[in-house]
């Protein structure tokens, strides 16, 4: 059986982009028909994310390579906001790179959804975690192989393994989309609306965050200062 891995990072890649702050600006002045001076734009670009006058923001584009486990691109996916590409398991057999999470991710929910919290688990319950997560993976693959050995189609084959396995996809957004998700994927301690993002996905944000900074300081800026509320 080939060998598998483990891994509990999840990265997010800037890999190309199209314009930044001054696409904002271009963007909104088009409507009156005047030019402004780098003071008054970066004004400009403040006040469109106070007043939450969206459309400039769909200027900038960026792209990232996301690579994480099934369950954490599903949920991404659910931001129909974007444009997606995803390495497909019914062409080409798959990586035997598997998820397992650190051993200080909280495990334990406390409460009811929509008011609840997540604790910090056992020593039990961390050594039960990690080791299922290897034997399943382990076993399902050995399941997979299995399956291609004996000639059934990759597409069918994929069938046994868990969510855990790894992914990775390309992913378009304009900077207005990337805004919205990152108020959604990330409980940051300047939103003004609080979330409650699954804490793998909020380390993607994290990363996409620090991307869209390089991008567009100034409007990334004004989404701090206004709560991080997307306009």
């Amino acid at each position: 059986m080939t060998e598998i891995q483990f891994r509990s990072s999840l990265t997010a890649l800037l890999t190309d982009q199209m314009g930044g702050d001054e696409s904002i600006v271009r963007f909104a002045r088009v409507s009156s028909g005047t030019s402004g001076t780098e003071k008054s734009n970066k004004g400009l670009v403040r006040m469109l994310m106070r007043d939450r006058h969206g459309s400039p923001f769909e200027a900038p584009i960026l792209q990232f390579r996301v690579e994480c486990p099934i369950f954490v691109a599903r949920e991404f996916f659910r931001h129909r906001i974007a444009s997606y590409n995803e390495t497909s398991g019914r062409y080409q057999v798959l990586e035997p790179v598997f998820y397992r999470p650190e051993p200080d991710r909280p495990l334990r929910q406390i409460g009811k959804p929509g008011a609840y919290t997540f604790e910090p688990g056992s020593y039990e319950q961390v050594a039960i975690t990690l080791a299922e997560h290897e034997r399943i993976a382990t076993e399902a693959w050995g399941s997979y192989e299995y399956l291609l050995e004996k000639g059934v189609a990759r597409e069918v084959a994929r069938n046994v393994l868990p969510l855990s396995i790894y992914t990775s996809f390309y992913v378009n957004m304009n900077l207005r989309s990337t805004l919205n998700f990152l108020s959604l994927r990330w409980a940051h301690e300047q939103s003004k609306t609080p979330t409650f993002p699954l804490k793998e996905i909020e380390t993607v944000a994290k990363q996409i965050d620090a991307a869209a900074r390089l991008v567009a300081p100034i409007a990334m800026s004004a989404f701090d200062e206004f709560g991080r509320v997307a306009p």
